[in-house]
């Protein structure tokens, strides 16, 4: 989800680290914090909030989360901006289900671009179980980041099972040679498909097909993509969302259509820091081979599902370019200077 869009013109994205206490369930920065504040902390922000996306317009950070309730609860996406991945703002509502007519629960994981001058905000909506449901991956449009946004279609993008993929977890990723690709998928299948110029559909790949399926060894869901060094890093959710063992596994390739031969899994629980660590994304420091990866985890002790808080720390690759084990702290990134 996701931080993501490495290579989009615009948009950059910095390692982050976070730390936050937890108290009484919930997440609350503690009032023994050194002066001067020099780390985000862990969660990097108050509330449930899980499938976090960020990007960089501007001077600005921004995270995009779903937020993280019983479905019925899920009629609306709120984001988060920050100069300097310390202090966040909250952008209440950026997109509900009153501006979605066919939308009415369950939005889920967005995942934002921007495209041709507008901010381009892919989600998940309904949780659909059979083609004769109606939901799916929509799309909505703003001339800002914080919104408002709109419908852009007035019907959902994607809203069937191909290849045997939920239309859910959509990331968008922008090829170095500026085509756009669009990941998705639940039950254990993911497709990538191409999107079209205008992002009204897509477009068929030379042999016919539209949608593609990618799906790696132990994929369940939440893909994201980003390049480095010239490979194709492609990167899952495993393990089941509500339990202590959701994690992220990785595969390298020389194509954005793999194929994708599982290396090893790189996020997971820590059982003294938090269980529950997955559906990431990937940010890098501009000008610098510098990474970090934000996701969600659950606080010790918490045995709800839906109590999930949104977290960053760095990401590192050895010598032979294959990512370390990423180590989850409460302290998180360093402070970025506005």
């Amino acid at each position: 989800m996701s931080f993501r869009w490495l290579n989009s013109p615009g948009l950059f994205f910095l390692p982050l680290v976070v730390g936050l206490a937890t108290v009484g369930g919930c997440c609350t920065r503690s009032s023994a914090q050194p002066e001067p504040v020099t780390r985000a902390g862990n969660p990097v922000f108050d509330g449930w909030y899980a499938d976090p996306e960020g990007a960089v317009f501007g001077k600005q950070f921004w995270i995009y989360p779903t937020y993280s309730a019983p479905y019925n609860e899920q009629v609306f996406l709120d984001a988060f901006s920050s100069p300097d991945l310390v202090n966040w703002t909250k952008h209440s509502r950026i997109l509900d289900t009153n501006a979605v007519t066919w939308a009415w629960r369950a939005m889920w994981a967005p995942a934002i671009v921007k495209h041709g001058g507008k901010y381009f905000l892919f989600f998940a909506a309904n949780d659909i179980q059979k083609n004769e449901e109606v939901g799916g991956i929509g799309v909505a449009v703003a001339d800002k980041p914080e919104g408002p946004f709109k419908d852009y279609l007035g019907k959902p993008l994607v809203d069937r099972f191909h290849n045997g993929a939920q239309p859910i977890d959509q990331f968008v990723f922008r090829d170095k040679d500026g085509q756009f690709y669009m990941y998705y998928g639940g039950w254990r299948h993911c497709n990538v498909a191409r999107l079209n110029k205008d992002f009204t559909g897509f477009e068929p790949f030379a042999d016919g097909t539209v949608f593609k399926e990618v799906t790696p060894q132990g994929y369940v869901e939440g893909p994201f993509m980003f390049l480095h060094n010239g490979k194709y890093y492609f990167m899952w959710s495993e393990g089941g969302w509500t339990g202590p063992n959701y994690s992220v596994a990785y595969a390298i390739a020389d194509s954005p259509f793999g194929p994708f031969q599982r290396i090893e899994k790189i996020l997971q629980q820590d059982p003294t820091v938090a269980t529950g660590a997955g559906h990431h994304s990937v940010i890098k420091l501009p000008g610098k081979d510098v990474y970090g990866i934000v996701y969600h985890r659950r606080p010790l002790g918490e045995r709800d599902g839906n109590h999930r808080v949104t977290c960053i720390d760095r990401m590192e690759f050895d010598a032979a370019g294959h990512i370390k084990p990423v180590k989850i702290t409460f302290e998180g990134v360093e402070k970025v200077e506005p």
